[in-house]
């Protein structure tokens, strides 16, 4: 079994409490729009770290990362990728791919909106994890927790942070 703890969108901001809300995971998997190398090297300087680059990931990162990874993880076959859009409405980027080899797990992030979804028509799972950073239209900060034991994907916790304070324009 391994324990998965799940971002997106951070935006150069790596909360502290990270550290102890995913002390007892495997694996930090980012869905993109990290910021910048230095978010990065935190992950992976506390855990083993999955990644991929965001829309708003400069040159740096995206030498490090790719835009898409598809790997197996115990007997799941996964799909992490930024923007990806979710169940009935999948991005043009991943639609072709998706419906033609659809993942049991597909990750995304992008839209700041927390969704777990199941996907009945292609058997697979969709999470995004929302956003973990402070920028962003999201009023509540979020990451997931989850295990992957065997070809189950089990024990999902959303993780919700304090509301941000969003200001306004006048």
């Amino acid at each position: 079994m391994i324990k998965i703890g799940l971002l997106s969108d951070t935006h150069s901001f790596f909360d502290s409490r990270f550290f102890e809300l995913f002390k007892d995971v495997d694996e930090i998997w980012h869905a993109g729009d990290i910021g910048n190398l230095e978010v990065l090297e935190q992950i992976e300087n506390f855990k083993k770290t999955r990644a991929v680059y965001g829309n708003i990931d400069g040159s740096e990162l995206r030498r490090w990362l790719n835009r898409d990874e598809r790997f197996m993880c115990e007997g799941v076959d996964v799909w992490m990728t930024h923007i990806g859009g979710y169940p009935g409405r999948y991005d043009r980027s991943v639609k072709e791919k998706i419906l033609a080899n659809p993942p049991k797990l597909f990750i995304s992030g992008h839209s700041h909106i927390l969704k777990v979804m199941y996907d009945k028509k292609l058997d697979l799972l969709h999470i995004n994890p929302g956003a973990a950073g402070k920028y962003g239209f999201h009023k509540i900060r979020t990451a997931v927790r989850f295990a992957i034991d065997g070809e189950a994907i089990k024990d999902l916790e959303v993780i919700e942070l304090e509301n941000r304070t969003i200001p306004v324009v006048k």
